[in-house]
């Protein structure tokens, strides 16, 4: 499915990250050479992505200030300055920038090492709308540099997700990507909520899938982890 619009979650404050985001935003963190949003708007511009709605909070006119010299994708502004909403409410916030059609999520610090083609471009091949409301790109933990935990979902032949039942270990991750129909965040409450409210009420419904997504997924949550990654970077 073509898919012309997409959400990048850059407003929150980035606490584990500290003390780099003590004087920057978090999608600002440098990795590899460049910003962990660089790397984000180049995954979207190489796939055909024509706007990318950023929504941001921390440190707002660094990220804006970097973010204007960005001609492609084109770059819209969800101005979350007031208050921070999480990702259900910044989406929810941002409904009127993203129109009706599916958009992808994308989480500022998802980074990736590509395995053959391209993970984005195969997860909108991957995308039916008739019989999903949204579909997560998923990553194996057994192939994760960073901290994966317990795992989140169980996953059946046909892409259908499960939560992860307490005190079990399972094998799939959410990879920081996924393509959702906005409509389903205007059902969320006012103010702050998390996606996962969302997730669980598709769950119930049958409406929410997992798309395996080829490469080396990295998580790259604290310092720790962006010099874990970098150092399995340098390695290859």
């Amino acid at each position: 499915m073509k898919i012309a619009k997409a959400m990048v979650m850059a407003a929150g404050k980035g606490t584990r990250m500290r003390p780099l985001t003590d004087t920057m935003p978090k999608p600002l963190v440098p990795f590899a050479g460049k910003p962990l949003i660089d790397h984000v708007l180049d995954r979207l511009e190489e796939a055909g992505i024509e706007e990318a709605i950023v929504n941001v909070h921390h440190f707002a006119d660094m990220l804006e200030a970097h973010l204007s010299k960005r001609k492609s994708p084109r770059i819209v502004i969800s101005d979350e300055r007031a208050a921070l909403l999480d990702t259900g409410g910044g989406a929810k916030k941002a409904l009127p920038l993203l129109g009706d059609e599916p958009i992808i999520t994308f989480n500022s610090d998802s980074v990736w090492i590509e395995g053959l083609g391209s993970n984005l471009r195969d997860l909108m091949a991957a995308f039916d709308p008739g019989r999903m409301d949204a579909l997560l790109m998923i990553a194996d933990a057994a192939r994760t540099i960073g901290y994966v935990g317990r795992g989140d979902f169980t996953m059946d032949p046909y892409g259908l997700l499960a939560r992860r039942e307490p005190s079990t270990t399972v094998p799939f991750m959410f990879a920081g990507v996924q393509i959702v129909k906005p409509s389903l965040f205007a059902d969320g409450p006012d103010g702050p909520f998390s996606t996962n409210l969302i997730w669980d009420r598709l769950i119930e419904k049958g409406t929410l899938f997992g798309h395996r997504m080829g490469g080396v997924w990295m998580h790259v949550g604290a310092p720790d982890d962006l010099a874990e990654a970098e150092a399995f970077l340098r390695d290859l």
